[in-house]
């Protein structure tokens, strides 16, 4: 179990470094849907799909290939310069050419001109901390790693706070602030309080960028990008899946909803964040250790438990969220105006469920060397995304994103597990696995939908739904647990 136990510890430690930054970025929206109205909300919603996007771009899959080709290649300062100086100077090249054409990318994206530099500048030092936070993962250290990111969420915490809800008090106090209080100037706010963050951040790993030696290695280079492409596709069509929806609801629906409805729509699906944390935590802790682990002759039993295991948490944590529905809503979404579109949630937390399940079957295109499979199956969900919406939306609104979106992270996950049947077997326990996926959906059908929330049936089906995990897993949890 010496394995179980390293990857829980790492699973743990990275988690912390993802549930902690998104759980402070958590109180980030009951201020916003507190002091911003569902318009203000939904233009916010926008622009960051925008960013995840972008982000996906100017990565370029990138930081995969790093993982890999450090892994198995012999100088491992070739593979960090070489990738350190592709994303820099590839980064560098964004930066002039989106501040040449901040114009033409105005007219294009709808986003207002006063936020368009604050947004490209966060995009660029974002690009910049890439390979630092990938090398600190690849020499294995989490600790530094978590902290960097911890700080830089609180930063980016405790400067809204300070913007959106003390400035104009503390004008009072200090009128010489009352240069930097600019009324109706909160979503500018929100943007410089990001690019602060990333700053912050960028200067903190700045170290990395002193102690590695600058020797750029083309026919390295080359087998990278070859190894990255695919990623960058998939990493590009994950954006879409993830965020196009927002995109695609102010596109498709009248000017004079729009906005109101992506920013209900946007609010209502961070309570799905509960199983994004879960499902990020995982991956950010297995993604390494799969590689590693992958010439071992064990590797496909080892990767099939972890699946399994995958699944046992995460069906737990998918009827958890939705029997408790009606407190989250109550604590985390201050503004009733934006409740109207909380029947997405169970629909919302199934997805992502699935593309949890999806990163974890995907272990056979990574150690096979064949990410074109990636690609495909991302190209798949992004059109059918894209697809669904356009024939939903007009009809259903919100509720056709939230349908489209398990629809194209549902495909992804069975056409995974079909291609790797077929270039890399690993024994799965399907029927213990679908048992658990077909119990916990059911039941939360049952309490959100039949029942409406009603404590005196949806709690018991917790209860019953902790009970046949116990029975059915108590020896092996058990000892996972206890390592």
């Amino acid at each position: 179990m010496g394995i179980f136990q390293k990857l829980f510890k790492q699973t743990v430690i990275y988690g912390l470094a993802t549930v902690l930054p998104r759980m402070l970025s958590f109180l980030l929206i009951p201020l916003y849907t507190h002091i911003l109205p569902t318009e203000a909300y939904g233009k916010i919603a926008i622009v960051f799909s925008y960013f995840v996007v972008c982000n996906a771009i100017l990565a370029y899959g990138m930081e995969t290939a790093f993982f890999r080709f450090f892994s198995k290649e012999s100088n491992k300062d070739t593979v960090v310069s070489t990738s350190t100086l592709s994303l820099l100077l590839s980064s560098i090249l964004f930066f002039a050419i989106a501040m040449l054409c901040k114009t033409q990318i105005m007219e294009v994206t709808g986003i207002e001109g006063d936020y368009i530099t604050l947004v490209i500048w966060v995009l660029l030092l974002d690009a910049l901390v890439v390979i630092p936070f990938a090398w600190l993962r690849a020499i294995e250290r989490p600790i530094r790693y978590s902290w960097i990111k911890i700080l830089n969420v609180a930063i980016n915490l405790g400067l809204n706070i300070l913007f959106l809800k003390y400035l104009g008090s503390l004008t009072t106090l200090f009128p010489k602030l009352s240069c930097i209080a600019i009324e109706n100037y909160e979503i500018n706010y929100i943007f410089i309080s990001n690019l602060v963050s990333s700053g912050v951040t960028l200067a903190l790993l700045s170290p990395f960028y002193f102690k590695i030696k600058y020797k750029f290695d083309l026919v390295l280079w080359k087998k990278m990008m070859r190894y990255a492409l695919p990623i960058l596709v998939s990493g590009v069509a994950f954006s879409i899946n993830e965020t196009f929806d927002r995109i695609l609801l102010d596109y498709l629906l009248p000017d004079d909803v729009a906005d109101h409805v992506v920013g209900i729509y946007a609010a209502c699906y961070k309570l799905a964040l509960f199983m994004t944390l879960f499902a990020t935590a995982f991956r950010l802790g297995i993604e390494p250790f799969f590689f590693t682990y992958s010439e071992n002759k064990n590797a496909p039993e080892m990767y099939a438990q972890i699946t399994k295991y995958f699944v046992i948490f995460g069906a737990f944590i998918l009827l958890s969220v939705v029997v408790f529905i009606p407190v989250l809503k109550r604590v985390i979404i201050l503004n009733a105006n934006y409740w109207e579109a909380v029947s997405i949630v169970p629909i919302i937390l199934l997805a992502n469920f699935c593309l949890g399940i999806y990163h974890n079957l995907s272990v056979w295109y990574k150690v096979t060397d064949r990410t074109q499979f990636g690609a495909y199956i991302s190209i798949v969900g992004a059109l059918l995304t894209v697809l669904l919406n356009l024939v939903l939306i007009p009809s259903y609104s919100y509720m056709g994103s939230a349908i489209a979106t398990l629809a194209a992270y549902s495909t992804m996950m069975i056409l995974s597990y079909y291609f790797g049947r077929k270039y890399y077997p690993v024994p799965y326990n399907m029927k213990k696995i679908g048992m658990y996926l077909l119990l916990s959906i059911s039941f939360s059908i049952l309490s959100f939908y039949i029942f409406d929330s009603n404590y005196i049936v949806s709690i018991p089906l917790l209860i019953v739904f902790l009970v046949i995990l116990y029975t059915m897993e108590r020896k092996e949890l058990k000892q996972v647990l206890k390592k």
